[in-house]
Formats: structure tokens, sequence, C-alpha cells
């Protein structure tokens, strides 16, 4: 079991830190809105993952993703909701405000959006799929039981993880501060995340 867990870690830690969709939006809000948005916006994504667990170990997923129809619904809304969110933060100010100065979301609206994000990928739960039976120790136990302690320390790891990511944005952005114009290409960085997302989740 200890072996196992410890493959599983080190496999989720490499995840992780590897450039993605998740962590990616992290590092933009951070730099944006500064290290605890980041935070507030990892805590969303990170606990989207306990649907997910649970959907992977009472079998669900496995349902969810042998109908086609269904799981194009997901893919539809999930890039609908990523393009929805560029299309705001278009419409926002020309020039946004960096982290010191900048009107705050809230970290309740950061939070929300992060689950909404996670949710709305199927992506997501086909990972979930193909990467958390392999990790299972006892095939013939409680395989319910494991598929959760594999999904708790996917999430702690991942939620460690990420923060540092915001933590070390948050810092950045205040030296970003000196550049001029730099609330503009933060904007459309914003807006290519969330484009380039929703591209993410519609792909094969």
């Amino acid at each position: 079991m200890f072996e196992t867990l410890l493959s599983f870690s080190i496999a989720t830690l490499a995840l992780a830190i590897s450039p993605g969709p998740d962590n990616i939006y992290v590092l933009t809000q951070s730099f944006v809105n500064g290290t605890k948005s980041g935070i507030a916006t990892t805590a969303g994504l990170i606990s989207g993952c306990i649907v997910h667990t649970t959907l992977l170990a009472f079998g669900i997923s496995a349902i969810i993703a042998a109908s086609e129809e269904i799981f194009y619904c997901i893919k539809v809304l999930g890039a609908f909701y990523m393009l929805y969110l560029a299309y705001k933060v278009y419409k926002s100010d020309e020039n946004i405000t960096l982290a010191e100065n900048a009107p705050k979301k809230s970290y309740s609206l950061l939070f929300k959006t992060g689950v909404i994000m996670n949710l709305l990928n199927p992506k997501v739960m086909i990972f979930f799929l193909a990467f958390f039976p392999g990790f299972l120790w006892d095939k013939e136990g409680n395989t319910v039981m494991q598929f959760y302690i594999l999904g708790i320390n996917f999430m702690l790891i991942s939620f460690i993880t990420f923060s540092i990511i915001a933590l070390a944005s948050g810092r950045i952005s205040g030296l970003l501060l000196k550049w001029k114009n730099m609330g503009n290409v933060l904007k459309w960085l914003q807006i290519v995340v969330f484009v380039a997302i929703a591209i993410f989740i519609l792909l094969p």
C-alpha cells in the first residue's frame, strides 16, 4: 500500500507541476488579483475533485464516459462556460489594474468559478477514470475507500503545488506593476487562457 501511494504521489506531483489548463489559470489569477485570489481559485479547482472522486468510486464516471451524448453535452457546456468567462474579461476595463490596486473579485466568487471550471471539464473525469484504477493496491478489497484515499492524496498534493504557484505568481505581480501597459497584457492573457481551455475541452 505504502509503495503504491508513494508512486501515486510522485506521479500526481509531476502532473501538478506540468503546464496545464488548471495551473496556468491559477497563475494568471495570481498575477492579476494577487496570491490570496490564486489560492481561492485553487481551492475551488481542487474541491471539484471531490465530486470526480465520488463519481469514480461509485462507477458513475464510467457510465457517463460510455454515453457519447452525455459526454458531448458536458464538453459543450464546459467550453461555453470558458468562453463566457473570456467574454466577461473582454468587457471589463481596457486596462485592468494589477494585484495591489485592483478591485478584488471576492474569494467566494473565485472559489465558485474554480469549482464550476473543474466540474464542467469532462477531461478531468476521464483523467480520473484512466489514472486512478492503476493505483488500487487491493482490487479484491474495498475499492470505494481506496479511490477516496487516492482522491484525497491527489487533492492535497495538487493544492499544495498550485498554492506554491499562486504564491510565486503573486510575488512576481508586484514587480509587474512597474511595467507600462502590463494590465492590458494580463487582461488579454486571461482571455487567451480561457479560450485555450475551451478549445482543450472540445478537442477529442
